[in-house]
Protein backbone atom coordinates (compact mmCIF):
# COMPACT_ATOMS: atom_id res chain seq x y z
CA UNK A 1 0.00 0.00 0.00
CA UNK A 2 1.20 3.72 -0.29
CA UNK A 3 2.38 5.81 1.80
CA UNK A 4 -0.43 8.32 1.05
CA UNK A 5 -3.10 5.89 1.97
CA UNK A 6 -1.72 5.24 5.56
CA UNK A 7 -1.51 9.25 6.03
CA UNK A 8 -5.12 9.22 5.13
CA UNK A 9 -5.54 6.49 7.32
CA UNK A 10 -3.55 7.66 10.03
CA UNK A 11 -5.55 11.40 9.41
CA UNK A 12 -8.84 9.73 9.78
CA UNK A 13 -8.18 8.08 13.18
CA UNK A 14 -7.06 11.07 14.83
CA UNK A 15 -9.95 13.04 13.54
CA UNK A 16 -12.03 10.04 14.37
CA UNK A 17 -10.59 10.49 17.91
CA UNK A 18 -10.99 14.08 17.80
CA UNK A 19 -14.41 13.72 17.14
CA UNK A 20 -15.08 11.45 19.76
CA UNK A 21 -13.79 13.66 22.38
CA UNK A 22 -15.52 17.25 21.20
CA UNK A 23 -18.70 15.60 21.26
CA UNK A 24 -18.36 13.89 24.74
CA UNK A 25 -17.45 17.36 25.79
CA UNK A 26 -20.00 19.34 23.71
CA UNK A 27 -22.70 17.08 25.52
CA UNK A 28 -20.47 17.40 29.04
CA UNK A 29 -20.95 20.94 29.04
CA UNK A 30 -24.76 21.05 27.64
CA UNK A 31 -25.21 18.40 30.66
CA UNK A 32 -23.29 20.60 33.45
CA UNK A 33 -25.46 23.60 32.01
CA UNK A 34 -28.74 22.24 32.37
CA UNK A 35 -28.01 20.76 36.07
CA UNK A 36 -26.78 24.14 37.37
CA UNK A 37 -24.45 25.99 34.85
CA UNK A 38 -23.21 28.99 36.55
CA UNK A 39 -24.95 28.25 39.69
CA UNK A 40 -21.64 26.11 40.22
CA UNK A 41 -19.40 29.09 40.14
CA UNK A 42 -19.96 29.93 43.57
CA UNK A 43 -22.56 28.20 46.17
CA UNK A 44 -22.79 27.26 49.35
CA UNK A 45 -24.33 23.53 50.40
CA UNK A 46 -25.65 22.41 53.25
CA UNK A 47 -26.99 18.31 53.26
CA UNK A 48 -27.04 15.86 55.06
CA UNK A 49 -26.46 11.96 54.48
CA UNK A 50 -26.33 8.80 56.69
CA UNK A 51 -26.47 10.27 59.85
CA UNK A 52 -23.40 12.78 59.30
CA UNK A 53 -24.38 16.96 58.19
CA UNK A 54 -22.28 18.39 55.17
CA UNK A 55 -20.94 22.09 54.41
CA UNK A 56 -19.96 22.91 51.27
CA UNK A 57 -18.27 25.80 49.94
CA UNK A 58 -17.28 27.02 46.56
CA UNK A 59 -15.82 30.27 44.83
CA UNK A 60 -14.61 29.09 41.19
CA UNK A 61 -11.82 26.51 41.65
CA UNK A 62 -11.44 27.34 45.84
CA UNK A 63 -13.21 24.93 48.21
CA UNK A 64 -14.16 24.23 51.49
CA UNK A 65 -15.81 20.94 52.88
CA UNK A 66 -16.92 20.51 55.99
CA UNK A 67 -18.56 16.81 58.12
CA UNK A 68 -19.81 17.39 61.26
CA UNK A 69 -20.64 13.95 63.20
CA UNK A 70 -22.68 14.54 66.23
CA UNK A 71 -22.44 11.58 68.77
CA UNK A 72 -22.29 10.70 72.24
CA UNK A 73 -18.68 12.22 71.95
CA UNK A 74 -19.99 15.43 71.44
CA UNK A 75 -19.50 17.27 67.98
CA UNK A 76 -16.67 16.22 65.52
CA UNK A 77 -15.61 18.74 62.17
CA UNK A 78 -13.47 17.73 59.85
CA UNK A 79 -12.73 20.44 57.53
CA UNK A 80 -10.90 19.24 54.07
CA UNK A 81 -9.92 22.77 51.84
CA UNK A 82 -8.37 23.76 48.90
CA UNK A 83 -6.09 26.40 50.51
CA UNK A 84 -5.27 25.12 54.01
CA UNK A 85 -4.34 21.68 55.60
CA UNK A 86 -7.18 18.80 56.70
CA UNK A 87 -8.18 20.25 60.41
CA UNK A 88 -10.33 18.19 62.83
CA UNK A 89 -11.72 19.78 66.08
CA UNK A 90 -14.01 17.82 68.54
CA UNK A 91 -16.05 19.99 71.04
CA UNK A 92 -14.09 23.14 69.49
CA UNK A 93 -10.98 21.20 70.15
CA UNK A 94 -8.05 20.63 67.75
CA UNK A 95 -7.28 16.92 67.94
CA UNK A 96 -4.40 15.86 65.96
CA UNK A 97 -4.60 12.45 63.89
CA UNK A 98 -2.15 10.68 61.78
CA UNK A 99 -1.64 11.76 58.16
CA UNK A 100 -3.14 8.47 56.74
CA UNK A 101 -6.29 8.96 58.81
CA UNK A 102 -6.54 12.43 57.36
CA UNK A 103 -6.01 11.07 53.98
CA UNK A 104 -8.97 8.28 54.42
CA UNK A 105 -11.33 10.85 55.53
CA UNK A 106 -10.62 13.76 53.15
CA UNK A 107 -10.99 10.64 50.16
CA UNK A 108 -14.52 10.56 52.08
CA UNK A 109 -15.48 13.38 52.15
CA UNK A 110 -14.62 14.53 48.31
CA UNK A 111 -16.47 11.41 47.52
CA UNK A 112 -19.80 11.94 49.00
CA UNK A 113 -19.77 15.63 47.05
CA UNK A 114 -18.55 14.19 43.91
CA UNK A 115 -21.47 12.40 43.82
CA UNK A 116 -24.14 14.93 45.29
CA UNK A 117 -22.75 17.52 43.01
CA UNK A 118 -22.42 15.34 39.28
CA UNK A 119 -22.26 16.55 36.61
CA UNK A 120 -20.33 19.56 38.03
CA UNK A 121 -16.79 18.28 38.03
CA UNK A 122 -16.81 16.50 35.03
CA UNK A 123 -15.00 19.30 33.66
CA UNK A 124 -12.06 19.27 35.76
CA UNK A 125 -8.03 19.41 34.16
CA UNK A 126 -7.61 15.67 34.94
CA UNK A 127 -10.84 14.41 33.44
CA UNK A 128 -10.76 12.79 30.27
CA UNK A 129 -14.06 12.08 28.46
CA UNK A 130 -14.42 9.53 25.54
CA UNK A 131 -17.67 8.88 23.65
CA UNK A 132 -19.05 5.44 23.67
CA UNK A 133 -22.11 6.08 21.09
CA UNK A 134 -25.55 5.98 21.21
CA UNK A 135 -27.81 3.67 23.64
CA UNK A 136 -31.32 2.90 24.81
CA UNK A 137 -32.34 2.06 28.41
CA UNK A 138 -35.73 1.65 28.91
CA UNK A 139 -36.64 2.76 25.56
CA UNK A 140 -35.30 5.87 26.03
CA UNK A 141 -32.21 7.37 23.85
CA UNK A 142 -28.91 7.70 25.74
CA UNK A 143 -25.22 9.08 25.13
CA UNK A 144 -22.38 7.52 26.51
CA UNK A 145 -19.73 8.48 27.95
CA UNK A 146 -16.30 7.06 29.28
CA UNK A 147 -14.95 8.61 31.88
CA UNK A 148 -11.14 8.16 33.39
CA UNK A 149 -8.81 10.44 35.66
CA UNK A 150 -4.94 11.53 35.12
CA UNK A 151 -2.80 10.68 37.92
CA UNK A 152 -1.96 14.04 38.31
CA UNK A 153 -4.68 16.42 39.93
CA UNK A 154 -6.93 12.94 39.49
CA UNK A 155 -6.74 12.05 43.09
CA UNK A 156 -6.46 9.02 45.07
CA UNK A 157 -9.10 7.11 43.39
CA UNK A 158 -7.49 7.87 40.22
CA UNK A 159 -7.85 4.45 38.44
CA UNK A 160 -11.33 4.51 38.51
CA UNK A 161 -13.48 4.63 35.74
CA UNK A 162 -16.88 5.81 35.69
CA UNK A 163 -19.81 5.41 32.71
CA UNK A 164 -22.49 7.72 32.41
CA UNK A 165 -26.06 7.38 30.38
CA UNK A 166 -27.09 10.98 29.29
CA UNK A 167 -30.53 11.13 28.24
CA UNK A 168 -31.00 12.32 24.79
CA UNK A 169 -33.90 14.47 25.23
CA UNK A 170 -33.01 16.20 28.69
CA UNK A 171 -29.37 16.19 28.61
CA UNK A 172 -29.29 14.97 32.16
CA UNK A 173 -27.20 11.80 33.91
CA UNK A 174 -30.14 9.21 34.44
CA UNK A 175 -27.85 6.56 35.19
CA UNK A 176 -23.95 6.06 36.02
CA UNK A 177 -21.54 3.00 36.71
CA UNK A 178 -18.12 3.11 38.11
CA UNK A 179 -15.13 0.73 39.28
CA UNK A 180 -13.21 1.24 42.08
CA UNK A 181 -10.45 -0.23 43.93
CA UNK A 182 -10.83 0.11 47.35
CA UNK A 183 -11.50 -2.45 49.69
CA UNK A 184 -11.27 -5.63 47.60
CA UNK A 185 -12.42 -3.44 44.80
CA UNK A 186 -15.64 -3.76 42.35
CA UNK A 187 -18.26 -2.38 40.42
CA UNK A 188 -21.67 -0.28 40.79
CA UNK A 189 -24.57 1.08 38.66
CA UNK A 190 -26.55 3.85 39.81
CA UNK A 191 -30.35 5.06 38.78
CA UNK A 192 -30.97 8.54 39.06
CA UNK A 193 -34.19 9.17 40.75
CA UNK A 194 -36.25 12.08 42.95
CA UNK A 195 -34.85 15.09 41.01
CA UNK A 196 -35.45 18.36 42.79
CA UNK A 197 -33.57 21.72 41.34
CA UNK A 198 -32.71 23.60 45.25
CA UNK A 199 -31.67 27.41 44.37
CA UNK A 200 -30.75 26.62 40.41
CA UNK A 201 -29.08 23.44 41.12
CA UNK A 202 -29.95 19.77 40.44
CA UNK A 203 -29.88 17.78 43.27
CA UNK A 204 -31.17 13.32 42.53
CA UNK A 205 -31.14 10.31 44.99
CA UNK A 206 -29.66 6.69 43.31
CA UNK A 207 -30.94 3.01 43.69
CA UNK A 208 -27.15 1.31 44.52
CA UNK A 209 -26.96 -1.53 42.79
CA UNK A 210 -23.85 -4.07 42.14
CA UNK A 211 -24.02 -6.71 39.46
CA UNK A 212 -24.19 -10.63 40.75
CA UNK A 213 -21.86 -11.64 38.51
CA UNK A 214 -17.88 -10.10 39.63
CA UNK A 215 -17.10 -10.96 35.85
CA UNK A 216 -19.20 -9.01 34.71
CA UNK A 217 -18.47 -5.74 32.31
CA UNK A 218 -18.59 -2.28 33.25
CA UNK A 219 -19.75 -1.42 29.85
CA UNK A 220 -22.37 -3.78 29.78
CA UNK A 221 -23.98 -2.99 33.09
CA UNK A 222 -26.79 -1.17 31.15
CA UNK A 223 -27.43 -4.50 29.84
CA UNK A 224 -27.25 -6.15 32.83
CA UNK A 225 -29.44 -3.92 34.33
CA UNK A 226 -32.27 -3.89 31.74
CA UNK A 227 -32.25 -8.08 32.25
CA UNK A 228 -32.16 -8.03 35.96
CA UNK A 229 -29.09 -8.96 37.17
CA UNK A 230 -28.19 -6.63 39.02
CA UNK A 231 -28.45 -6.83 42.17
CA UNK A 232 -29.76 -3.80 44.58
CA UNK A 233 -27.50 -2.80 47.76
CA UNK A 234 -29.11 0.43 49.04
CA UNK A 235 -30.31 3.46 48.48
CA UNK A 236 -28.53 6.82 48.24
CA UNK A 237 -30.24 9.96 49.51
CA UNK A 238 -29.29 12.82 50.30
CA UNK A 239 -31.97 14.80 52.66
CA UNK A 240 -32.38 18.74 53.79
CA UNK A 241 -30.77 20.32 51.25
CA UNK A 242 -29.75 24.49 51.09
CA UNK A 243 -28.28 26.11 48.82
CA UNK A 244 -27.35 29.90 48.71
CA UNK A 245 -25.37 32.47 46.96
Amino acid sequence: MSKVFYFFLFSSLIFSCQTETESAQSIIDNTIKIAGGEAYDKFKLEFDFRGRHYISERDGFDFKYHRITTDSIGTTIDTYSSKDPFKRTVNEEHIAISDSLAGRIENSINSVNYFVLLPYGLNDAAVNKVYLGKTKVKDKEYHKIKVSFDQEGGGKDFEDIYIYWINMETSKIDFLAYSFHVDGGGMRFREAYNERYVSGIRFVDYNNYKPRDPEADLLELDVLFEKGELQLLSKIETENIKVSQ
